[in-house]
């Protein structure tokens, strides 16, 4: 009997949790976490405009590379930045120096200078804030190089070396800061950080 000439069916491509694609994207999407949240969500809304969906001028390229400036200089000012809740439950931010916090809304804080002089003491600037300000600016750097519009506007003849360190540098980013972010812990909570428990 003659073999049949059907052959089995090739199962489709697996595009599951997998696959490259995926995995860069949840490592983008986990650096995403270690940022201030105002500023991914201004360089997400803001890139596919400015970019022209990757398909760049030499406008497009200044805009992009505009918003990716401003918005890293805006994570590297929200390391050294922090958050006070007075007794009333207000919220007030202020900026950390060498001599404590610097309140932007000094006058209107209901405290004694006693608690005043204790908080400034307490939010005074430190080593550990330079760690985070520095690793926050090489995560943002990384999260926005890997926006698929942003190299498609400055990169867009990439080969298979440049792509293969484009997938996996955030995870190693990821990887780098969580460990940095473990052993130099921080317990700011400024400008653009969500989690604002025990302030106080």
């Amino acid at each position: 009997m003659a073999e049949s000439s059907f052959s089995q069916p090739h199962p489709p491509p697996n595009h599951g949790s997998n696959h490259p694609a995926h995995k860069t994207l949840a490592s983008v999407a986990n650096l995403a976490n270690l940022l201030p949240n105002g500023t991914v969500l201004a360089f997400q809304a803001l890139t596919p405009s400015f970019s022209n969906n990757g398909s760049c001028q030499l406008s497009n390229k200044c805009l992009t590379a505009s918003i990716i400036i401003f918005c890293a200089i805006v994570c590297l000012f929200s390391s050294f930045t922090d958050s006070f809740i007075d007794k009333d439950g207000k919220l007030y931010y202020g900026i950390a120096t060498f001599k404590g916090l610097y309140f932007f809304n000094y006058n209107n804080i209901d405290c004694d200078e006693d608690m005043m002089k204790e908080l400034e003491d307490k939010y005074k600037l430190n080593f550990i804030d330079f760690v985070h300000a520095f690793v926050s600016l090489l995560v943002f750097m990384i999260f926005a190089l890997s926006n698929s519009n942003v190299q498609s506007c400055f990169f867009p003849e990439a080969g298979g070396n440049e792509n293969a360190l484009v997938m996996n540098l955030p995870l190693g980013a990821g990887v780098l800061s969580s460990f940095l972010f473990t052993i130099f812990p921080t317990t700011r909570r400024g400008i653009g950080y969500a989690d604002m428990s025990n302030r106080g």
